[in-house]
């Protein structure tokens, strides 16, 4: 499973890199606000520091709008990926967008038909929005199991990326699962990494080797 950050910090995406662990970029217009800094700069900064998909959100919600918006996204970097949302011009925007060559990503999908429309649309990735669904009270992860379900029943090439991922455990059930991707937030990265037992273990073996004669010179 591939791993994305989903952040427009550019300091973040610099130590997931240097981590190694870093596939891809996705954001969205609240991510870019909190930078104060305009949309197509972040992206085009991103795009430089990163060679995989990075994902930049169209604003408009009819159809002409949001073409025009994502040739504009597409014309930043060959890795941009154009984001839109999972409405009736979303989808119509999908397909020509595909029939173009420009890679999508369909966002704010809350259900399995949701992504079967998508992904007959043509759309390069769909994201499920698996922490919304939790909060209210629909189980994020059983949406994931359905829609990867359904695509492996049709063979349709659309990969499906967890979003709105907010603990390990919604990445270890994406990896169980058999999604494609999961964009997860630096503070979810980090708690991938940590376990307490390792921290007991490794603590243990720096008290013993502590411990080791030293060899003489």
């Amino acid at each position: 499973m591939k791993l994305f950050i989903d952040t427009a910090d550019i300091a973040e995406i610099r130590e997931a890199m240097s981590l190694g662990l870093l596939d891809g970029v996705t954001t969205n217009p609240t991510l870019v606000a909190m930078t104060g800094r305009p949309m197509r700069d972040v992206l085009a900064e991103i795009c430089d520091l990163v060679d995989g998909p990075v994902s930049g959100e169209v604003l408009s919600v009819n159809f002409d709008e949001m073409m025009e918006e994502a040739h504009d996204l597409a014309a930043i970097a060959p890795n941009i990926v154009v984001k839109l949302p999972l409405i009736a011009d979303g989808l119509r925007a999908v397909k020509e967008l595909t029939s173009e060559g420009i890679r999508t990503n369909v966002t704010l999908c809350f259900s399995p038909i949701q992504a079967m429309l998508a992904a007959k649309a043509g759309a390069t990735y769909i994201s499920p929005f698996v922490g919304r669904l939790d909060d209210v009270g629909h189980d994020g992860m059983d949406t994931v199991a359905q829609i990867v379900e359904i695509y492996n029943n049709y063979d349709f090439e659309t990969e499906v990326l967890v979003a709105s991922v907010r603990s390990p455990t919604h990445v270890l059930e994406a990896l169980r699962l058999g999604a494609d991707v999961a964009t997860i937030p630096l503070k979810v990265i980090h708690q991938l990494i940590k376990h307490p037992l390792t921290d007991v273990g490794l603590q243990r073996f720096i008290a013993d080797a502590a411990k080791i004669p030293k060899a003489k010179r």
